[in-house]
């Protein structure tokens, strides 16, 4: 099922969206997040998005800004529109974002709710509404042995057949969703202006985690 068939351009989404701060959480476009959300506040969000345009933006606390309530947020997020929904017997939901485009936050409304909401642009992101853009450039081949390298080294098992056949940009925006990185790696990977140079910035962090030999725990699936 296509989820952006009304999303042809940055004119095409909320230009207000509720946004949901999660370290580590990188949602590109096209690319699927799960999420299980139980607290009251952002189920509300999600009761909110569900009876509008389905639209929550992902977006990270900027670290050096996360010690109060409502922490300092990166500037960059991305959005995506709710694509499953369930609900559980003990009060969470379970749901899927699927990435629409990147946004630039330009101003935080004045909460009337209990989650935060923002006012932001597409404009600088119109590449995203383009699908696979820029695969032509990507280095598929150093994507791959900088896969094959830290899988060995962590003992890690993976689809080789599914890789094989994932176009470029599944790939690349896959691997960089589920990888164990920090917050700013992540954060360089989702502002990254191109696929090209995405991936450059995968394989650099990868080789740079290989070569400490210690880094975060692995949760490539």
């Amino acid at each position: 099922m296509s989820t952006h068939a009304s999303y042809k351009g940055p004119a095409d989404c909320p230009a207000v969206i509720p946004v949901f701060p999660l370290p580590g959480a990188l949602l590109l476009p096209r690319g699927q997040m799960p999420l299980n959300i139980f607290e009251p506040r952002y189920l509300s969000m999600i009761d909110d998005a569900m009876r509008t345009d389905r639209i929550i933006g992902m977006i990270q606390p900027d670290p050096e800004g996360s010690g109060a309530a409502n922490p300092k947020l990166f500037r960059v997020g991305c959005a995506g529109r709710i694509t499953q929904y369930a609900e559980t017997g003990d009060g969470r939901y379970l749901v899927s974002l699927t990435g629409i485009s990147r946004f630039r936050v330009e101003s935080e409304l004045a909460s009337t709710s209990t989650y935060r909401r923002c006012h932001v642009s597409y404009d600088d992101f119109a590449v995203d509404f383009e699908p696979r853009a820029g695969e032509e450039q990507v280095d598929r081949d150093g994507v791959l042995k900088a896969l094959r390298d830290f899988v060995d080294s962590n003992d890690l098992k993976v689809d080789w057949a599914g890789i094989d056949e994932a176009p470029d940009e599944a790939l690349v925006n896959a691997l960089c969703m589920m990888s164990p990185f920090g917050v700013r790696e992540k954060q360089a990977m989702l502002e990254a202006p191109d696929l090209k140079t995405r991936a450059e910035i995968l394989i650099a962090v990868t080789q740079m985690e290989l070569v400490r030999g210690s880094g975060p725990e692995p949760t490539m699936q």
